[in-house]
Order: structure tokens, then C-alpha cells, then sequence
């Protein structure tokens, strides 16, 4: 009893009602547990001192604010353990066995991480940055069909090469494009992950010198998939001398996609533009459509000048529907599908064509049939040009020359009348198109002489008729 008395006395030296009256300094409780007091008295914590082959070491085991004297003195009795090893264990220092935990405890953490949850943590801090709602709403859906189904629920760190082109082969022909963005958000995903410390090596869904080996191009894949559908390789063009009968035609139609659709061909603008036009957008007394930057392919303001009939249909629009956009969908506060003016070229028996293709018809007609610069026409299609052409259209009357082109190309849609026996009256791709207005624009050789009309007992040798 008396030896078992002095060691609890060796031990157990502090007394809890004492310790927040103890002076700055160390105070040991015995068996290397001591309370450490800072000079001003406001810090105190417990730290563990001992000695392995020769070398002094501190480990701190908390504040007193958090672990109370019977809590530390555990530790405490826990540290001396490791140190004293067992029979079948040799000592162990507490510091690297409490380093081994915690990266054990980290190594648990990471297996946690699964794909599904580091891409919506990717998502939560980067949607603020993105153009629009519509754009999380495509990351948020396409991974939920294409990825999570394959991976999912699968540790981050564990995802290799096979389990992406599990993922990727079954639509890369299929749906080239969407397959193109999928690779792409789940190599930012993975990306993100490295640099968040859930898994290490070389991303596998990284597309140059890795899975270009395994793919074929995506401009490739995207021909393979039109020809599979019967397409050609580009969109189909409606020739221009046809663009006044599928105008008559298309303003027969009634709804919202049909004046949609006749907008879009009028200001030669893109799908995506159109449907997402909002009324502050619009200048009704100057006539001006002002398209932001955020919706721009090449991510600049672009200003359309409205011809009277363009600004028609939106009168039309302003008196009929009462929404946040100029061509709303069927859900309040959502803008028109961007499928609805594909369907509606269906429903009239133009399968054949496609939305985007009026931008083509366009071109083609400015290029064939007005006298304006190439540069004004390639502004009015929103194209890139250099900055200093641009720069210099901007300063001077490139927007007045755009309002002229569109009252005449508007002109042009009311009046023109298909020809039966032309060659244009065809459907023809891009392609051929483009190789037509190339013909088009080589210089004329000059005429061959007029050969002089002969009788039927004449003949003509040299510069002489003989008789």
C-alpha cells in the first residue's frame, strides 16, 4: 500500500482547483506530464516530455480549456506505454504514432471522396464564374448521365484511364459534341481534386498525349456521327433564291418559335442568341438589339441593327407575351427551347434544313448579291475579325452599313422567288457552297475572237475563205 501511495504521489502532483491559479511557467504532474503556463497568464496547456535514445522530445496534448487534468494524465499514461513497448512491440515514439493516425485518418478521408462529391464541390466554387444558369445546369446534367452512372460513387483516388473510357466510349460517335464537353469536366474535376489533396499522378482523363491514343479526333467523331444520321458533314444551307416562298411560308405559321425563327433569319443571328434575347435588351426608338458579352461565342458585345421588319416581330412579341424574354418557352421565366425552331422547320416539311443554316443562306446572298465590304457582312454575322479592321469599322459607319444590309436582306427575304430550274433551288452543304462562291469570284477569261459564219460551199483556211 505505501509503494502504491508513492507512486500515485510521483504522478499525480497538481491538483484541478489549483491549475488556473498557477504562476507562468512549467508545473509537472509527474511522469513527464506538464502544465505549461504562458508569461501572461492567459495560455495553458499540457505537454508530454520524455526521452528516446538520447533525444529530449515535447509533444503538446491540448489546451487545459479542452482537456481537464484526469484527460491529460490518460494521454499521458498512453504516451508511456508506446514508450515502453510490450514483449512483443518495441517502443514507440508518441509523435510519429500520432503522426501515423492522422494520415491514416487522412488516407480514410480521401477513400471518402468519391467523384460525385469533389465534381459538386468543383461545381459550388466555380458557378459563380460561369456565363449563366444555363451552363451549370448542362455540368450538373451531363455528368448525372453520362458519369455518375460509371463512377460516381467511386473513390476519387482510384479513378484510372478504363473507368473514364468506360465512360466516354458509349457516346463519343454517338454524340460527339456533348461526349467532347463530358471529357472535359471530368478532367477539371480530377484536376481539382489533385489540387485538393484527394489523389496524385497524372489526370486520365487529360486528352493530349493520353486519350487522343485512344479516341478519335472530335472534329472526326462529329463527321462519323452526321454520316451515320444520313447528313452530310455540315449543316444544310437553304439556297437564297428559295429564302421568299419559306418566308411566306414560315409567317403563316403561328407561336412563338415561328416568330423566332423569322427574327433569327432577319438579324442572320444564332440560336442561342435569339432565344435568349431579353427585352433590356432591345432599343426599340434606335432599333438596335444589344446582345451582351456573356452570350457571344467569341465573349464580346455585339449590337444588331433591327430592320423593320425584324422590329416588327418584336412589336408582335411585346403585344402577346408579357415575360422577362422577348420568345419565351412554355415554363414562366424560361426562354424558348432551343429545339423548338428545329421542330418547327419539321412540322413544315423542312426536315432537311437546320437553324443555323440561315446564317449560311445569308452569307451567301451578301456575298453573291450586294455590293457590301466582306468586312461589314462577316461583322453582321458576329464573326472575329483582326482587332485593327474591326477597330476601324467600329470608329467609322460600320453599324450604319450593317442597318442598310439588314433592310436590304429583309427586302430581299419578301421578295425573292424560287427558280424550279436552277441549279440553287437545291439544298447544298457548306462545302460546296463555299467552292461555289470561290468559282464565282475567279476572273472571267477572255472571249475566244467571233468565228465568221460559212456557208455550206465555203472553208475557211487561215485567214482566207475559200469558195
Amino acid at each position: 500500500m505505501a509503494e502504491k501511495a508513492k507512486t500515485q504521489r510521483e504522478t499525480n502532483k497538481l491538483a484541478a482547483v489549483n491549475l488556473k491559479q498557477l504562476r507562468p511557467g512549467l508545473h509537472g504532474d509527474g511522469g513527464g506530464l506538464w502544465l505549461q503556463v504562458t508569461p501572461n497568464r492567459k495560455g495553458r496547456s499540457w505537454v508530454f516530455r520524455y526521452s528516446l535514445n538520447g533525444r529530449a522530445r515535447e509533444m503538446g496534448l491540448g489546451s487545459l480549456t479542452t482537456i481537464g487534468l484526469a484527460e491529460a494524465r490518460e494521454y499521458a499514461k498512453q504516451c508511456r506505454r508506446l514508450l515502453q513497448g510490450s514483449p512483443t512491440t518495441p517502443p514507440v515514439d508518441p509523435i510519429e504514432s500520432r503522426r501515423a493516425l492522422h494520415n491514416e485518418a487522412k488516407l480514410a478521408a480521401i477513400r471518402a471522396k468519391t467523384f460525385k462529391g469533389c465534381a459538386e464541390a468543383y461545381m459550388a466554387a466555380h458557378q459563380g464564374g460561369w456565363r449563366n444558369s444555363k451552363h451549370a445546369a448542362q455540368w450538373s446534367a451531363t455528368l448525372g448521365t453520362y458519369v455518375y452512372p460509371v463512377m460516381g460513387d467511386v473513390p476519387v483516388d482510384t479513378i484510372d484511364t478504363a473507368l473514364v473510357m468506360k465512360a466516354l466510349e458509349p457516346i463519343w460517335q454517338e454524340k460527339p459534341e456533348t461526349a467532347k464537353r463530358v471529357r472535359g469536366r471530368i478532367e477539371a474535376v480530377l484536376d481539382w481534386a489533385k489540387t485538393a489533396g484527394y489523389r496524385n499522378g497524372d489526370n486520365p482523363a487529360r486528352w493530349r498525349g493520353h486519350l487522343q491514343n485512344l479516341l478519335m479526333k472530335p472534329s472526326s467523331a462529329a463527321k462519323a456521327a452526321r454520316r451515320s444520321k444520313g447528313h452530310g458533314e455540315h449543316h444544310a444551307a437553304l439556297p437564297y433564291r428559295e429564302i421568299g416562298a419559306f418566308m411566306a411560308d414560315l409567317r403563316q405559321q403561328p407561336g412563338v418559335a415561328a416568330r423566332a425563327l423569322e427574327f433569327a433569319i432577319l438579324t442572320a443571328a444564332r440560336t442561342s442568341e435569339v432565344i435568349g434575347a431579353r427585352w433590356d435588351e432591345i432599343d426599340m426608338a434606335d432599333r438596335i438589339w444589344t446582345v451582351p458579352a456573356d452570350r457571344m461565342k467569341a465573349g464580346k458585345e455585339h449590337r444588331v441593327p433591327l430592320s423593320k421588319p425584324a422590329l416588327a416581330v418584336v412589336k408582335t412579341m411585346a403585344q402577346s407575351h408579357d415575360d422577362d424574354f422577348v420568345f419565351p418557352g412554355d415554363n414562366p421565366g424560361r426562354p424558348l427551347s432551343n429545339m423548338a425552331m428545329l421542330m418547327l422547320q419539321r412540322r413544315m416539311g423542312r426536315a432537311d434544313l437546320t437553324t443555323h443554316g440561315f446564317r449560311s443562306t445569308f452569307r451567301d446572298w451578301a456575298g453573291d448579291c450586294s455590293n457590301f465590304p466582306r468586312e461589314v457582312i462577316e461583322m453582321a454575322l458576329a464573326h472575329t475579325l483582326g482587332d485593327k479592321v474591326e477597330a476601324a469599322y467600329r470608329r467609322g459607319d460600320g453599324l450604319q452599313k450593317r442597318q442598310q444590309l439588314a433592310e436590304e436582306w429583309a427586302t430581299f427575304c419578301s421578295e425573292a422567288k424560287p427558280n424550279a430550274d436552277d441549279d440553287a433551288a437545291k439544298v447544298i452543304p457548306l462545302r460546296r457552297r463555299r467552292q461555289r462562291v470561290a468559282l464565282m469570284r475567279r476572273p472571267t477569261p477572255p472571249a475566244a475572237p467571233p468565228q465568221p459564219v460559212l456557208r455550206d460551199t465555203e472553208l475557211l483556211v487561215g485567214d482566207m475563205t475559200v469558195t
